[in-house]
């Protein structure tokens, strides 16, 4: 994995874990649990070091991935952000969580124009997407406000909670639409 250390301004930035993050990585998902555990199916076992640091270990093992990244405020973790890239279609999948505390600082969507400038540009992607919750307002703002297209609704399609699942809205960004943004 390329390791990223983005500044995002306002004493932020955006910085590759390593293992010696995962303790902190934990903490924040634990004291998060129970607003991602509605979105997210990982983090149950991210509230553990011990998952946290198997989330590290693969994302700095990957060679495609840009996963694993956190976004920090004044040296503390805030959130992540990653993006999985699929060579075989040549695209990428932004994904971002945040700390309660955070929000409303625009963090994430600074955050994803450095992922997007990066994946269009350096990895040369022909196409990003986002999928979020249809329930999940504030995530769904994030594409919108970056000039996204909604796509469409995949029925029943994001697994939380062992047996619950959540319909998901697609959206997508071309590298032509972003050049043009």
């Amino acid at each position: 994995m390329r390791s990223i250390d983005w500044p995002l301004g306002d004493d932020a930035q955006v910085r590759t874990f390593t293992v010696e993050d995962a303790d902190e990585l934990a903490r924040v998902v634990d004291v998060n649990a129970e607003r991602l555990d509605r979105w997210f199916p990982w983090v149950d076992a991210s509230r553990k070091q011990e998952g946290a640091l198997a989330f590290i270990e693969r994302s700095l093992a990957s060679e495609t991935d840009l996963e694993g990244n956190g976004i920090w405020v004044d040296g503390e973790i805030a959130g992540a952000i990653g993006l999985t890239v699929n060579t075989s279609w040549n695209g990428g999948e932004l994904g971002y969580w945040l700390d309660a505390n955070a929000e409303g600082r625009g963090l994430v969507t600074r955050a994803c124009r450095l992922f997007i400038d990066h994946g269009f540009g350096e990895l040369g992607l022909n196409r990003i997407t986002i999928h979020a919750a249809t329930e999940n307002d504030r995530s769904r703002a994030v594409p919108e406000r970056l000039g996204f297209t909604q796509e469409g609704v995949l029925r029943r399609a994001g697994r939380v909670g062992g047996d619950r699942y959540l319909d998901l809205v697609v959206y997508g960004l071309l590298h032509d639409g972003w050049q043009q943004a």
